[in-house]
């Protein structure tokens, strides 16, 4: 089976971590990726890198004019959109009695409205075509609660919401929606943390070797998206739940 061959796939927070291993998985197998994020020059080089069928436009999720200037740059360049993979996120972790409004605020506006943002600039496109699906990385923070996270937890929970709300307002639209909830992955969101003591604390699950069953690696999660996308149109994969072998939580 190969539904990917030639799919124009939109990846966001693609300048590191699960968003760059998945296009450089996707490329592989013939899409054709646009890549968004706020690093420009990573992008580049990550487009160079990765030759012809790549592409990208610096992008900010939190501003919906950036998100729908890159669905529309994906757009005007390849005719249409077969897959938005909204990727982008922060992981900033506290208790609520430091009361850091500033951390929650930012957290809202990229892991929450980043979905919303980049839902909205799509739809009106899937809806025309009658066919597409959109994926976002959520978390198993989405799914359970922990202390120094009720925050991050709470955007995570959220985006459960927001999507299994668009799987059952679009599905007879043609449009599937798919959710990709990793445990512990070894990429940059622990620099999000934002908590010395924290972060501290996290350093060696984050950066962990596989071997320990502690840590799941980029590709890991790029393998489950491949696999959402890797399905015929009357097959949705509403919800992987990708957890490191020996991850309590």
């Amino acid at each position: 089976m190969d539904m990917i061959k030639d799919k124009v796939v939109i990846i966001t927070g693609a300048s590191s971590g699960i968003g760059e291993a998945t296009a450089k998985l996707l490329v592989e197998q013939g899409a054709k990726v646009v890549l968004g994020a706020r690093r420009e020059e990573r992008l580049k080089v990550l487009a160079d890198k990765l030759g012809n069928n790549v592409s990208y436009k610096k992008t900010d999720v939190s501003k919906f004019d950036e998100v729908k200037a890159l669905v529309d740059y994906a757009l005007d360049t390849h005719g249409r959109i077969d897959v938005l993979y909204n990727n982008a996120g922060i992981m900033p972790q506290g208790y609520l009695r430091e009361g850091n409004l500033k951390s929650y605020q930012e957290m809202i506006d990229i892991n929450v409205m980043g979905v919303l943002n980049g839902i909205t600039a799509v739809l009106p496109i899937m809806r025309e075509q009658k066919d597409g699906l959109i994926i976002s990385t959520d978390s198993v923070a989405g799914h359970v609660v922990y202390p120094a996270s009720a925050v991050y937890n709470g955007t995570k929970f959220m985006v459960r919401a927001i999507m299994e709300g668009l799987r059952q307002e679009e599905r007879e639209s043609g449009i599937r929606s798919t959710i990709v909830s990793p445990g512990a992955v070894s990429t940059e969101l622990i620099s999000t943390v934002g908590n010395n003591d924290i972060e501290k604390g996290l350093t060696d699950l984050f950066d962990g070797s596989t071997e320990s069953g502690l840590t799941l690696l980029p590709i890991d999660v790029a393998n489950a998206v491949l696999y959402a996308i890797n399905q015929p149109k009357h097959v949705t994969i509403s919800e992987v739940l990708i957890r490191p072998s020996n991850q309590s939580v």
